[in-house]
Order: C-alpha cells, then structure tokens, then sequence
C-alpha cells in the first residue's frame, strides 16, 4: 500500500478512535442532545408524558421557543383549539434542527399515534454563519422523514418558518430562500405545507410589535394568528370539523346546571349538573339520580360553536356498563338536547333540557 494511501487510513482510524470523524455531512443533521438542566428537565418531562397520556393525543407540535410558546401567550388559543384534540406541546425554546433529531430518537415519540404533527423548526439554525439554507433544509427534512419512518400513520403539517427582525435584513432573506425548498418536500399526500408568513408583516415589510413583541416570539395575537391560519387543513386532516369562531367566548357553559329529564316513572327528575370549558373541551359531573354523593363524570366532551357533545358511563348493579351519548343545543341561554343509550339490547333515547341554577 502507498505510503501515502496507509497515513490517510491512519488518520482516519485515530480520528475515529477519538471521536472526531462524523459520519454527518454537518451539524444540522446530526443528532444531538443538549446538556442545560432547563432542556434535560423538558426533554424528560415530554417522555413522562407521551407514556401516560400518549395513546389519547390527536396532535402533536415539534419545535423550539415558538412552538414551547403555546403554553404561555398562546395558551388561550391552545384552550380553544388544540385542548380538544389531546395535543401534546413538544416544543423547547433554542432548540435547532439536530436537538429535535435526537428527541425524536429518545422517547418523545414511544406510544404516539397522533393522526397529526404540526413541524416547525430551524430559525435558530439560521443564526449567523451556524448553518447553510442548504443544511437547514436538510435538517428539516430529516426530521420529516424521521417522522414518517417512526409514524407511518401520521400526516405531517410543515409550517414556514416565521419570517423574524423588525425590518428586512440578510436573515430574514435566508429564512425566506430556506421556507422555498421546504415547500419541495411537501407530496399532499403524508406532508404538507402551510406558509403564511405573510400575515406577520404590515405591508411594507416591517414586522409589528404587537404580534411578535421581540420581533421573534409570538403575541397572543400571533398565536390566534398561527392557529386561524392552519385550523381548516389541520381539520381536515384530523377528520373533523373546524373549531368555530367565538368558542371560548360568549357562549362558554362553565358553571352551575340543572337537567331536567323523565325518569323511570316518565315524571321530570331534576339532576344538578357542573360543567367546565376550556376552549372545545367539555369535563363536568352529573349527580346520579336521586343517590347522594355519587356522580356520573362528563367524559370526552366537545364544544363547537352551540353544539354540545359528551359521554358518560354507568355501572350496572347487575353487572355490565351503561353508555350514555348525549348531546345538546345552546338556545337563549339554556340547553336542549336528548340522551341515547341502550338497555337490555334496545336502543333508547330521552329529551332532556337545562337551565343554569
């Protein structure tokens, strides 16, 4: 062997040995963990999560700051949209394309079937001379991919990095040119794309403070931007209707009821009832007839727009559980609606209503 062939391999062999050969092109790709006790405790905290809770979430949303941001000034909006769903906040402030790498490949990801994902990373690949356009795309799209391999059954929703700086600037340009190749990995068919960008800038470029405050992170109103923007394709792809207008506002049922319904006797029965929303999400408790102390719990409940939908679960002295399906209409400050279950193998169903106590 040349000489000069055997200094190379015994170059390359101690710079294995020593850690110091990468089998990654660059840094954006190549998974990596982060050491700082705030990132470890997260990562840590996700984990926990996706094992106990897991198997309920409809939706995930991977990311950094902005992403982790949805629990703070955009957590109204996460009330109103996402709470419903089970959505499960896997975002962690300065995280780049590699740190979500690693998460995905360590546990963030054990038990998840989420019928969707909402993606959005790379801004802080795009600090200085950190990474290419060309790298940053490349991690983006590893993460996707890494996403499909992992989660076959989930439909990816990649969003455009948000456009960032007060004014036009080198970084927002490189932002820009990397958000034009990310639309390329999108096929409509597993991956999808959701650009509105657009909507963060007044119409001669400069980016307003009251949506974005440090010309980065969201506002609550930046928030209810993000999710206006993309709630008819996220529906869409989670198989059911949007979140309405007004949800979390005017209409809210929180408090103290009182149903009315025809017992065993078809006599009205009067059943105290508490109801809590948060967002279109429905939990609360019924009184079980005339037994003191013992309730029937609300149990995936919804709310969209007047429409009212819950279950709840009784056990039989017999043996066996009854199934409650109820549902409902908000109309002029009362509630109209009708139960359906089945009883000894007939399907029966009863109007009820309810005024607030």
């Amino acid at each position: 062997m040349p000489m000069r062939s055997t200094s190379r391999l015994a170059a390359l062999v101690l710079g294995l040995q020593l850690g110091l050969v990468s089998v990654f092109a660059h840094s954006a790709i190549e998974p990596a963990p982060r050491t700082d006790k705030g990132w470890v405790d997260r990562q840590a905290s996700f984990n926990a999560t996706v094992a106990a809770d897991g198997g309920k979430a409809q939706l995930i949303f991977i990311g950094d700051s902005i992403t982790q941001g949805w629990e703070g000034e955009g957590k109204e909006t996460w009330a109103k949209h996402y709470a419903h769903r089970n959505a499960i906040n896997l975002g962690i402030g300065g995280d780049r394309t590699q740190h979500v790498l690693w998460r995905l490949d360590n546990g963030n990801l054990d038990g998840l079937k989420p019928k969707a994902a909402v993606v959005m990373i790379g801004t802080n690949n795009s600090n200085g001379e950190d990474n290419s356009p060309e790298q940053i795309v490349d991690g983006v799209r590893a993460i996707v991919d890494k996403l499909r391999t992992k989660l076959p059954g989930t439909k990816v929703l990649l969003v455009a990095i948000f456009p960032r700086a007060e004014n036009f600037s080198a970084q927002r340009g490189k932002l820009a040119q990397i958000n034009q190749a990310l639309r390329r990995i999108a096929d409509d068919k597993t991956v999808f794309w959701s650009d509105f960008g657009h909507k963060f800038l007044n119409d001669d470029g400069t980016m307003p403070r009251e949506l974005m405050p440090d010309y980065l992170h969201l506002s609550k109103k930046g928030y209810q931007i993000w999710a206006d923007s993309i709630e008819t394709q996220l529906s869409h792809l989670l198989g059911e209707a949007p979140v309405q207008a007004g949800v979390a506002s005017g209409n809210d049922v929180s408090g103290a009821w009182v149903l009315t319904i025809s017992g065993p006797d078809d006599q009205p029965v009067d059943l105290p009832m508490t109801l809590k929303q948060e967002g279109a999400r429905l939990t609360g408790q019924i009184v079980r007839g005339r037994e003191a102390g013992k309730f029937l719990e609300v149990t995936d409940g919804k709310v969209q727009g007047d429409m009212l939908t819950w279950t709840m679960r009784r056990d039989r002295p017999d043996g066996g559980t009854m199934v409650y399906s109820m549902s409902g209409k908000l109309v002029n400050g009362k509630i109209e609606g009708k139960t359906e279950t089945t009883m000894d193998g007939n399907a029966v169903s009863r109007a009820w209503t309810a005024h607030r106590k």
